[in-house]
């Protein structure tokens, strides 16, 4: 009898020895090399204990998680272009992550976690993203709120056929920074300055101001074409995005008090009809279903080029 016990003893003692080391035996990772393509979503698979870093080819604006209870987002200043993902929650989780950049480009990301029971999946250690060659311009039929790749006017020395185009953006933005704008909004205070067309293309400038005590992330402008008639429940039935084609702000990040400037350039549509209004959005990185609405003048003061 005291053999028998003995041997239950062992072969209880390797039982738990076996568990242990299939718990602790080593996770595989993996490293990705991706395209910056907007119109992709990226499944990531994650494990909790395991830490997943994206990085991009330029600095990070904004991260938002669909369900910050199951999963930490971490992103710093010092490292601008990376985000550090990580499952909080030891249960089996998914959600989705957005992630843009200060040009206002956008990484959506599919977050899965099966869970600390899970010991056959791959985790995604690194994400590492190229630039795309491909346009991140906004088609009029995509009803995202993020703005495509938009290059600055002194990025490089521009086209002899574009410099006064320019000179003229230039000279808006100069005249906004000194002007004294009628304020809307709360926290977050926007007013739509002066306005001009050249053929087809329309260029307004704006100001914003931070009334909040705390600093706050701004998305790139939207413009959309509103129908101002209401429905039953008092609400706009119909906003369309207008394709966008550049935009410049002197600050995408604001601290408590500080204001900043900015135009942009859009390709006015045709026509319209009496209800419809041309309206400039403005929105907080992390209040995107909160933003100010402000009209523009359909038919700007001054115009130069098609005459209209």
């Amino acid at each position: 009898m005291k053999i028998c016990r003995n041997l239950t003893q062992v072969i209880t003692l390797l039982l738990l020895l076996s568990r242990s080391y299939a718990q602790t035996e080593p996770t595989a990772g993996r490293i990705l090399n991706l395209n910056l393509d907007p119109q992709a979503v990226t499944s990531v698979e994650l494990r909790p204990g395991f830490v997943t870093a994206v990085r991009l080819p330029e600095a990070v604006s904004s991260v938002v998680i669909g369900d910050p209870v199951a999963f930490k987002a971490e992103h710093s200043d010092a490292e601008p272009e990376l985000v550090f993902f990580k499952p909080i929650t030891a249960a089996a989780s998914h959600t989705n992550a957005l992630i843009t950049t200060r040009l206002g480009r956008a990484v959506s990301l599919s977050l899965v976690s099966y869970g600390s029971s899970d010991h056959k999946t791959f985790v995604d250690y690194v994400l590492k993203y190229d630039a795309s060659p491909k346009s991140f311009l906004i088609e009029a039929s995509n009803l995202s709120f993020l703005v495509a790749q938009t290059i600055g006017i002194d990025s490089k020395e521009p086209d002899t056929d574009l410099k006064p185009l320019i000179a003229r953006e230039d000279k808006l933005l100069a005249e906004q920074r000194k002007s004294a704008p009628r304020w809307q909004g709360k926290d977050l205070r926007a007013s739509v300055g002066q306005s001009s067309r050249s053929g087809d293309e329309m260029t307004v400038s704006f100001s914003v101001l931070n009334s909040s005590a705390r600093p706050i992330e701004l998305l790139p402008p939207q413009i959309e074409l509103t129908d101002a008639e209401k429905n039953g429940k008092h609400k706009p039935h119909k906003d369309e995005p207008v394709a966008i084609k550049n935009y410049q702000m002197t600050s995408r990040r604001l601290e408590p008090g500080q204001r900043g400037d900015g135009y942009v350039v859009f390709e006015r549509p045709a026509f319209k009809t009496s209800t419809e209004h041309l309206a400039l959005e403005i929105a907080q990185a992390e209040q995107v279903d909160r933003p100010i609405n402000l009209p523009i003048p359909f038919v700007p003061a001054t115009s130069t080029g098609q005459s209209q």
